[in-house]
């Protein structure tokens, strides 16, 4: 997993996104932190605890469509490749495979269901 990661201005400033409030921003931030190289997040509750945020601030991530929650409770991040670029010799796969295999990348970039 990398230890450098971006944050698209297109998405950070948006209107949706700064209507949010703070503890659901910062839990986005720690979640594309520790995200992997396709974006996907294993444990997002350890990570809420670790940011204080709360299960409402999760709710909000997932309802405004920044993260997509899977049954498995694994989360991606929507707009993962907007943000973030790694070159193939940086890149390490998702072990998250079925759950990729569930999304598809929309002609703007961003993760969206099949």
């Amino acid at each position: 997993m990398a230890e450098k990661r971006m944050f698209a201005k297109s998405i950070v400033l948006s209107d949706a996104f700064l209507d949010m409030p703070m503890s659901a921003r910062c839990l986005y931030f720690t979640l594309g932190m520790l995200a992997d190289d396709d974006g996907f997040v294993d444990g997002p509750k350890s990570i809420m605890r670790q940011c204080g945020a709360s299960q409402d601030d999760l709710a909000i991530l997932v309802g405004k469509r920044f993260v997509l929650l899977f049954d498995t409770g694994v989360i991606v991040i929507k707009h993962w490749r907007i943000n973030n670029y790694l070159r193939s010799d940086r890149y390490t796969p998702t072990s998250h495979i079925k759950e990729k295999a569930s999304i598809e990348v929309d002609s703007n970039g961003a993760y969206t269901e099949r």
